[in-house]
């Protein structure tokens, strides 16, 4: 069987299994009374109060299962990273579902477990002889060798990542979305990353980015069965449970193929969503005004007068583009 007809497969089966188990997850979360509580200041969202959360169970169960069949380093290490980063969130949802409240985790609290999460990816990275110090730079065949600074750069941009991701998942359906062309861009890379290691006589690394393409098609496949449910009107929403795990994962794919410059581009509505909620922190504490209605950008977009629905689909249609310029920095050269 070729690689491509095996990850093909692996997608059509990791949409199948999260369709599958998504009634299960919405039915145990409403017996559990695992649901949102919204926060009390987005007025426009309080009829989502009581909406099951936690459906990011939906997503990661196909990428657990078909990951852990490849049974390669990069897909074990990007489940331990993605999984961990996925208690984090569950413990801050059960938080805010046993006491009714939107605040879990106290903030140190959440970035203490972030920075450790972190650090053991900059770790694995910087003493894999497969990934190591250097990174690609972008529309040139230069890597840029960071030494035992990549430990330090991977933290970052593992921190960066999962909070701008949890910023994103605002509105119905908006970070998986977002998420899908993420992974759909990044699936074509690494299959390319793979034919290349294919044609060098690197059968070992070859396999390594196989097993990191199954890991991306197989949240990309479940993220497509989670929609389903999660687009407006939601019937689940992720929480930090499914948010922290997604934007590990987002960190872990362009990281682990040597790309995190990347994240940029096909991750660009994440940005815009950490760009919007920094810019609108530092200029109120500078001039207490506000440059947005309301941050983060989507909220602004509602406050407008922008459908949900419309909104998402603006965020889908960019984060497409960037993903092509994603595509075309990898690969132009």
């Amino acid at each position: 069987m070729s690689a491509l007809v095996k990850i093909l497969l692996y997608f059509i089966a990791s949409v199948a299994l999260s369709l599958s188990v998504a009634p299960l997850v919405i039915k145990l979360m409403s017996k559990l009374k695992a649901k949102q509580t919204v926060l009390g200041y987005v007025k426009q969202h309080e009829y989502k109060s009581g909406t099951p959360t936690m459906g990011g169970f939906i997503f990661l169960l196909p990428t657990l299962v078909f990951s852990l069949v490849e049974f390669q380093r990069f897909s074990l290490v990007a489940i331990a990273v993605t999984f961990g980063f996925c208690v984090l969130g569950f413990l801050d949802d059960f938080i805010k579902i046993r006491y009714a409240r939107n605040l879990g985790l106290k903030p140190y609290q959440k970035i203490i477990g972030q920075l450790g999460l972190s650090f053991a990816a900059g770790w694995f990275v910087y003493a894999s002889k497969d990934i190591g110090a250097a990174i690609n730079l972008p529309f040139t065949t230069y890597t840029l060798n960071m030494s035992w600074g990549i430990i330090p750069f991977v933290v970052l941009a593992y921190v960066a990542t999962t909070n701008c991701v949890n910023l994103t998942d605002g509105l119905d359906g908006l970070a998986g979305y977002s998420s899908v062309a993420y992974f759909l861009w990044f699936a074509m890379l690494l299959y390319f990353v793979y034919d290349d290691a294919i044609k060098s006589g690197d059968g070992d690394y070859a396999k390594e980015i196989l097993s990191l393409c199954v890991f991306c098609v197989s949240i990309l496949g479940g993220l497509l069965g989670y929609l389903v449910f999660n687009g407006f009107p939601a019937k689940i929403m992720m929480g930090d449970t499914g948010s922290l795990a997604l934007g590990a994962a987002c960190a872990t794919v362009a990281i682990f193929s040597k790309n995190p410059l990347l994240i940029v581009t096909s991750g660009i509505m994440y940005v815009v969503s950490g760009i919007s909620v920094i810019l609108q922190v530092l200029y109120y504490k500078l001039t207490k005004k506000r440059i947005f209605l309301m941050a983060p950008f989507h909220h602004h977009l509602e406050m407008k007068g922008y459908h949900e629905s419309k909104i998402v689909t603006i965020y889908f249609v960019a984060s497409m583009v960037g993903g092509a310029l994603t595509l075309i920095f990898a690969r132009a050269i």
